[in-house]
């Protein structure tokens, strides 16, 4: 036991654990600096960040040391047990900000969708790699997708645009490293077309509407609903090239700037550490995506390809996604960013994540 821990060791890709680390301790500083703005300073969701940073490098480690295929076998149980987890949270969710995806479990929130990006992830993992050598049909094209959006019709039911946009995009990034034929992408292109008009006309809140409008035309009504872009953007621009320093940001600080530990803490980052913080946290980012396509060269098998493309393919558009809206080229969604929003949800799913990439790419090293 001793010796495999070490051989697993051994072969662990520490760069993608202290890129991941540091995009978490940008998170915790900037979590407390805006704790320390509130009239009466609470660092409750420090606190919390904290316990999720603890419990998340557990289990970081905890799945590098669980087969990648032992979790593949379990895949469509796993996609079930997550179906389960958006019909039950329909029923008895809490509700947060206008979205009924919460669970309360002992004064913390769990959100299921998190950790059914995960699975979806896994299960379009396997899903794929048993293709590999089969012709990619019209059949397997539309049962990936009539799978996934199952899952976004749960979802948009809560509703979480957001997150039912992540999946869509999930789904569109594996289909597109598994090679169908482009005639496929022309489907995909007038499938989103018919969702967006339904979403809008019957699924879609007045708020989520006028987040739309707000992107198309920014300046509107730049006192309602487009108020957060537009201070999101203030906080960025004033922070130059070095920035304000910590808990000295005049936005973040006066509570100008709402949702600042969440939606809006690259604006917080950008205000109080300058570009130069926001290019340090970039290249972390960066770190984490080359040791992610360094190693998939090296992944000798088509599920561990798979799902190594769907992580990173999760964790770069939800920064794409996020970093936009802050910078109001994307309309506001309400995603995190991943490993520096404050969320338990997130944190923890995303950890979980980086740990059965690394049983993959240490699986990928070792000769049997």
């Amino acid at each position: 036991m001793l010796s495999r821990i070490r051989l697993y060791l051994k072969n662990f890709d520490w760069l993608i654990f202290i890129a991941v680390v540091l995009l978490i301790a940008f998170s915790l500083v900037e979590i407390y600096s805006v704790a320390l703005g509130q009239e009466k300073v609470n660092l409750l969701n420090f606190q919390k960040q904290i316990i999720f940073f603890g419990l998340g490098i557990v289990l970081l480690f905890v799945f590098t040391f669980i087969d990648s295929y032992f979790l593949k076998s379990l895949s469509w149980y796993f996609y079930v047990l997550g179906a389960i987890l958006l019909g039950i949270v329909l029923i008895v969710g809490a509700t947060v900000n206008g979205t009924k995806g919460w669970f309360n479990i002992f004064g913390f929130g769990l959100q299921p969708v998190e950790f059914v990006k995960v699975i979806l992830i896994l299960f379009l993992a396997n899903y794929f790699s048993g293709l590999a050598t089969k012709v990619k049909t019209s059949r397997h094209f539309f049962i990936s997708a009539i799978s996934v959006f199952f899952l976004i019709f749960l979802i948009m039911m809560q509703p979480d645009f957001g997150s039912g946009l992540i999946l869509a995009f999930i789904w569109i990034v594996m289909v597109i490293a598994a090679g169908f034929p482009k005639k496929y992408f022309i489907i995909i292109g007038l499938s989103a077309l018919i969702i967006m008009t339904i979403s809008w006309f019957f699924l879609f809140k007045q708020y989520q509407k006028e987040r739309v409008m707000t992107f198309l035309n920014p300046s509107a009504n730049s006192l309602e609903s487009g108020y957060n872009s537009a201070q999101a953007m203030i906080a960025i621009g004033s922070g130059g090239l070095t920035g304000k320093g910590v808990g000295f940001g005049s936005q973040s600080q006066l509570k100008f700037l709402p949702e600042a530990q969440t939606d809006f803490i690259f604006s917080v980052i950008s205000e109080e550490l300058g570009l130069l913080g926001i290019l340090l946290m970039l290249g972390f980012y960066t770190l984490f995506f080359f040791r992610c396509f360094i190693n998939l060269r090296k992944v000798g098998n088509d599920f561990g390809i798979y799902f190594i493309i769907g992580a990173a393919g999760l964790i770069f558009i939800q920064m794409f996604i996020n970093i936009g809206m802050n910078l109001g080229i994307m309309p506001v969604v309400g995603l995190p960013l991943p490993f520096v929003s404050y969320g338990g949800s997130s944190l923890l799913s995303l950890l979980m994540l980086v740990g059965i990439i690394e049983n993959i790419i240490i699986k990928s090293k070792i000769s049997y």
